[in-house]
């Protein structure tokens, strides 16, 4: 792995998008959106009922972790859609970079706009709503970590499904996460689900995460066995998704997809 052709990359990637006004405003507007109707509806269901204690931090926090995840994986497949869009494709596989290269570019971006919409929703939180998301402590970075790496797997795996597919593949950059969010249980606990979905849930890494949350903000304590298994879970799901991505890009290479792309 070439660190300066990440760099190199990391740097298109950016310049991309600060000269795209609308592009820029997307990192902002849509968590910013999610932040004011989720946080408002929290403190009218405060005041309509007393029966759940805290609920006001649990869905700040959850709507902010909810946007680590889905800026992870959308970064990913949205710089390979953008290499697609503005025929750019061939160049990239024709120049000196390798696949691992130009995905660990995606996860570098994906860190830096998923750690920027915590800072953002998190001063906005604290302005709003006078919730500060930093008493988490030390266990905001563990829930951080977990969130990025399944949205980093979900990216790997519909890019890996855009070389195979094609164009018609594209809505999964968009779909794929709200795919999961019901068994993820952002907004819930598991043990409201139906049973067939606490089992899918039981093996969702995030489902883990924001248990792991909801009881960190009910008792101050943190039980740790959510935080193993959902890293568990992501090295299994994370070392998948690279040998599916790895078994798609050659398919797609042997097969002249990609050549496709720039067509």
């Amino acid at each position: 792995m070439n660190l300066r052709v990440i760099k190199a990359l990391v740097l298109k990637y950016l310049y991309v998008c600060s000269r795209n006004t609308f592009r820029a405003l997307d990192v902002f507007f849509w968590p910013v959106m999610d932040l004011l109707i989720w946080g408002f509806m929290s403190i009218y269901m405060m005041r309509v009922t007393t029966t759940v204690p805290k609920m006001v931090p649990m869905l700040i926090s959850a709507i902010i972790l909810w946007n680590v995840l889905y800026r992870a994986q959308q970064v990913v497949c949205v710089a390979f859609l953008d290499d697609v869009w503005s025929r750019n494709m061939l160049n990239i596989w024709a120049a000196p970079i390798r696949p691992i290269e130009y995905v660990g570019a995606g996860y570098v971006v994906g860190f830096m706009q998923a750690f920027i919409v915590v800072v953002v929703m998190g001063s906005l939180a604290g302005f709003f709503y006078s919730f500060n998301i930093m008493e988490l402590g030390l266990h905001l970075a563990i829930l951080f970590a977990n969130l990025i790496i399944m949205g980093w797997s979900l990216g790997l795996v519909v890019t890996g499904l855009f070389l195979r597919f094609g164009p018609p593949a594209e809505a999964l950059a968009w779909a794929v996460p709200f795919l999961f969010q019901p068994i993820s249980a952002v907004f819930y606990p598991v043990e409201i689900l139906p049973p067939w979905m606490q089992m899918l849930a039981q093996i969702t890494p995030a489902s883990h995460v924001f248990e792991g949350m909801r009881e960190l903000i009910s008792t101050g304590h943190m039980n740790l066995t959510h935080m193993y298994l959902a890293m568990g879970l992501n090295i299994l799901y994370m070392t998948m998704a690279g040998f599916l991505f790895k078994m798609f890009y050659e398919e797609a290479r042997k097969r002249g997809f990609l050549a496709k792309y720039a067509a």
